[in-house]
């Protein structure tokens, strides 16, 4: 089964940047969804970032688009998400997901990934 371990969170003034690494092992198909989602406190599971199947469209909502940029390095098998210009509301759990198999579901659906990471915590201090 796949496994994905993340790190990378922390504390950031707003303002600042903030890289997350998704390291993404074990028997995989031909192909897979990869995306990152967010959760604050007292909040649902967000939606912040997505490649598809062949990892060469990139999907955002505009919250994150033009901050954020999710990319995957195949040869080291890492998912990240890079984020400049942290704001104070991007504070939550961070997770990456993948999906071997494929859903129906749309890209920004959570119930389209069926592996997840532990979660990393991003606080932006304002």
């Amino acid at each position: 089964q796949v496994r994905l371990v993340e790190s990378g969170g922390g504390l950031v003034q707003a303002g600042g940047n903030l890289t997350l690494s998704c390291v993404i092992s074990g028997r995989t198909l031909s192909g897979y969804r990869t995306a990152w989602f967010r959760q604050a406190p007292g909040k649902e599971r967000e939606f912040v970032a997505a490649l598809n199947w062949s990892g060469v469209r990139t999907y955002y909502p505009g919250v994150v688009k033009g901050r954020f940029t999710i990319s995957r390095d195949n040869s080291q098998n890492t998912l990240y998400l890079q984020m400049n210009s942290l704001e104070a509301e991007d504070t939550a759990v961070y997770y990456c997901a993948a999906q071997q198999i494929p859903r129906p579901n749309n890209y920004n659906d959570r119930n389209a990934y069926d592996s997840w990471g532990q979660g990393t915590q991003v606080t932006v201090s304002s």
